[in-house]
């Protein structure tokens, strides 16, 4: 291509650089990196549109319509959530038995006598009499403290505020709608507060649906959409300070998740990074399998130099995956063995301290015991070295992620015989131009003398 790279202005010949400068400067920057700026926008959106304009929340006289509602346009969002344990956080017996058929009811008790079971998705079983206070004491004539809640992994029963007048204030987070004041649903003594819907359905997170459905949904129909951690953290936490993870027995009281990940090297992630909020991760009643069907990003989709390092390594080798060790059972719902370190509920600490000396848990001045904000190495390797203490694992903790890694070494090859390289043209004294030079040189002082003569 021809460039012009001047032109003449006003017949003073005045040589225009500026066109030049455009054409070679102009491909350049078409190329160089750019940063975008900043866009600041709501936090709550038009669901299942994102991004999208900054829309109002639902209007205040929204009311709840039930997941029901929603199912008849978002049948596949539906049919997860159904998977989650959210649904069944608190029912009635015939939601329990339809969901559990074996569901044994305590000593001393028929489904009569029951209002709500609380759980039995998974962990544990726990149930409200007609009352609404949690049944505390069992036995034919209700004097026999504990054994009032029915663990599932073990199918025993176990102690919980065993004889104990025990309200149900569980409602913020166990249902949909929920409201405190002087109210209480059924008008059961028992039960601190009112909700609209059984469990945790979809519109305890996107709020109150009557106008979505009215308007037959779509863009620009005012519901909520929060993906944020703290959203996902007004329940799944425990205490009001959110500098310190209640323990106890040595473990990590469960639902505190939120707590675990403002203290892990990942607090400025979202839950939704990881997670699907529609679907389960533990194999609850609903979903066999597991954390395969609600994980959609592992840990190698951000740590892939680490994920190269464990290639190969003895521990992939025997089957053992990162959450294994960063992401232990050091939390306990239900049942745990604090003897062999092993818990029911994933902990989101995710960093290890390598420090034989370290524990998972204190004990502040007062006597109330709290996480330290770390996974020791007794929760990370001993739960499978059972027959080893700390200071024997703190001796592979740094380098095992390469432990038995066989870096094969390149064996010597013959190098493929090279064609020599021209002899380079003699330069100086020797060179071309010298020779040339000492060529003429007679003829030149040849002419001066016979100028002179």
């Amino acid at each position: 291509m021809r460039v012009v790279s001047y032109q003449k202005i006003g017949g003073n010949g005045v040589k225009n650089w500026k066109f030049l400068l455009a054409v070679l400067i102009l491909p350049a920057l078409l190329v160089l990196p750019v940063q975008a700026a900043e866009v600041v926008v709501s936090e709550n959106y038009v669901i299942g549109f994102y991004p999208t304009k900054p829309v109002a929340l639902p209007a205040p006289n929204a009311t709840y319509v039930g997941s029901d509602a929603c199912k008849t346009c978002h049948s596949k969002i539906y049919e997860d959530f159904k998977t989650s344990g959210h649904p069944y956080k608190i029912m009635t017996p015939s939601e329990a038995r339809a969901l559990r058929p074996n569901l044994p009811l305590p000593e001393g008790y028929a489904w009569d006598d029951i209002t709500y079971v609380i759980g039995s998705w998974g962990w544990k079983a726990r149930f409200m009499g007609k009352d609404g206070y949690i049944i505390t004491k069992v036995g034919a004539n209700r004097d026999k403290n504990g054994s009032n809640q029915y663990n599932l992994e073990t199918g025993k029963w176990s102690d919980y505020s065993p004889g104990a007048k025990k309200v149900y204030d569980c409602t913020g987070c166990h249902n949909t709608g929920s409201k405190y004041g002087n109210k209480t649903q059924g008008n059961l003594p028992g039960i601190k507060g009112t909700w609209e819907f059984n469990g945790v359905e979809c519109e305890a997170c996107h709020g109150p649906g009557s106008e979505h459905v009215a308007k037959g949904g779509g863009k620009g129909v005012a519901i909520n959409r929060d993906d944020s951690a703290l959203l996902c953290g007004n329940c799944h936490r425990r205490g009001t300070d959110d500098t310190k993870i209640p323990a106890s027995g040595g473990f990590i009281q469960h639902h505190e998740q939120y707590l675990e990940f403002l203290a892990s090297p990942h607090k400025n992630l979202k839950c939704v990074a990881c997670h699907d909020p529609h679907k389960g991760t533990f194999k609850g009643a609903t979903n066999p399998k597991g954390a395969e069907n609600g994980i959609k990003a592992g840990c190698e989709t951000c740590h892939s130099g680490v994920k190269a390092d464990f290639t190969g390594s003895k521990m992939q080798k025997v089957g053992v995956k990162c959450v294994d060790c960063h992401m232990p059972e050091a939390t306990k719902s239900a049942v745990g063995d604090i003897k062999k370190f092993d818990g029911d509920v994933r902990t989101h600490l995710f960093k290890i301290n390598k420090d034989a000396k370290a524990t998972l848990t204190y004990k502040d001045e007062k006597g109330a015991e709290y996480a330290s904000g770390y996974i020791t190495l007794d929760f990370a390797c001993l739960k499978c070295h059972g027959d080893k203490d700390k200071a024997w694992a703190a001796q592979y903790a740094a380098g095992v992620h390469k432990l038995g890694v066989v870096v094969e070494t390149p064996k010597p090859t013959t190098p493929a015989p090279t064609t020599p390289a021209p002899t380079p043209a003699p330069k100086g004294i020797c060179g071309p131009s010298a020779i040339l030079a000492m060529a003429v040189l007679p003829v030149a002082i040849y002419g001066v003398v016979r100028r002179r003569k």
